[in-house]
């Protein structure tokens, strides 16, 4: 497949592919069949360091830039694994890491940096309002010195695997603010504590191996130091982490699609049937070189998005395009390669079958393809807002 000897990134797609190629896809095929979370993976890419990469050095991190860590991302699902069951370790810290108190900083991101923590996992959809996010009818209410908290959540991804949440909830009501986006706040919650002391929960089984729940709230008592910022402004700190988190999750679908499109270019080159091999032919290769183009037309995008966030400069449309880019062009992808093998693209051995589940994920997570849509013709065509 294409390579370039001038690549910038190469030593750390060097670094990432060393970790990952240890897990063979004998190791993801157990995995994906008992619906297990890669524990193995996840520790062995935490201790070379490449999940705390957006960590600044002051904490421990490597503080890397957004690009490179898009970089570490891409590499994991192109290498062959499911940064689906880590990304979350990447961004979600990054609300501490802008928004925090000095104390949240230095009492949480060193030892997420080190391995001791993990806080991987974010607490946003309600299972009634989904998109609607300012309409969230979870609810924080100050009582002395910590909030109680009652409310549901669903499609909340690792929290069996974390030890700090990352929790939005009202703590005024939708009634007394003047903006709907006001009255909304976010807190540290320690798993380890409210899991099942104001917290239950219920798994999610679904079409990908993607460890999920919904959550039931109880009487949550949350210490008022676990707050972060101002009270109020929880919205405003969620959305300011949502162009990384967009741009991390671009780098995966464009690593799955580069896995999808080598993967069926030796396939085809090597199948032989009427005593040709596929590849010979047009119909087989056009798809296959159709979704190279794709892919390599998101990476652009997605580099110029991570460019201006590094910059600290304004990249909504950027980074939506780039998630939105990314996605259909890692679906393209699949879709090529599963039809280039044939009936042998459902052969979990083949393991077409299953990362073909994990990147259609990204058609709909973490925000689907009309929303996105939405967000261009509003904010980048001025047309009229349609919802």
């Amino acid at each position: 497949m294409v390579s370039r000897a001038n690549d910038p990134h190469q030593s750390i797609r060097d670094g990432v592919r060393a970790v990952v190629q240890q897990f063979d896809s004998r190791y993801w095929q157990e995995v994906d069949e008992a619906r297990a979370f890669p524990e193995a993976f996840v520790t062995a890419l935490t201790e070379a360091g490449w999940l705390g990469a957006l960590i600044p050095e002051e904490y421990g991190g490597s503080g890397l830039s957004l690009t490179e860590a898009s970089v570490i991302m891409e590499e994991i699902n192109r290498a062959g694994g499911n940064s689906g069951a880590c990304h979350g370790q990447m961004y979600v810290m990054g609300c501490v890491l802008r928004h925090g108190s000095e104390d949240q900083k230095k009492r949480i991101l060193p030892a997420i940096a080190a391995g001791k923590l993990r806080m991987q996992s974010m607490a946003v959809t309600e299972p009634t309002t989904g998109s609607d996010t300012t309409r969230l009818k979870t609810f924080a209410e100050l009582k002395g010195d910590r909030y109680v908290v009652n409310g549901q959540k669903v499609w909340t991804s690792r929290v069996q695997h974390s030890d700090y949440l990352l929790l939005l909830a009202r703590t005024t009501p939708i009634a007394e603010v003047k903006k709907r986006s006001e009255g909304l706040s976010v807190f540290l919650v320690d798993l380890r504590e409210a899991i099942g002391k104001g917290i239950e929960l219920r798994p999610i089984r679904n079409m990908v191996n993607h460890e999920t729940n919904e959550l039931f709230i109880d009487n949550l008592e949350i210490p008022v130091e676990n707050r972060i910022g101002e009270e109020g402004k929880g919205l405003k700190y969620i959305l300011d982490g949502l162009n990384a988190e967009r741009i991390l999750i671009a780098a995966e679908c464009i690593g799955d699609g580069y896995w999808f499109v080598e993967k069926a270019s030796r396939y085809a080159s090597d199948r032989v049937v009427f005593e040709r091999p596929i590849g010979k032919n047009q119909g087989v290769q056009f798809p296959i070189a159709k979704s190279y183009a794709s892919v390599e037309a998101a990476s652009l995008m997605r580099y110029r998005a991570a460019e201006l966030f590094d910059s600290g400069e304004p990249c909504g449309a950027e980074a939506n395009m780039s998630k939105l880019l990314a996605a259909d062009a890692s679906w393209e992808a699949a879709n090529a390669c599963l039809q280039t093998h044939g009936g042998f693209g459902f052969a979990a051995e083949y393991d077409v079958e299953r990362k073909f589940r994990e990147t259609r994920l990204y058609q709909v997570a973490p925000i689907s393809t009309n929303m996105i849509l939405s967000y261009i013709a509003e904010h980048v065509l001025g047309m009229p807002r349609s919802y």
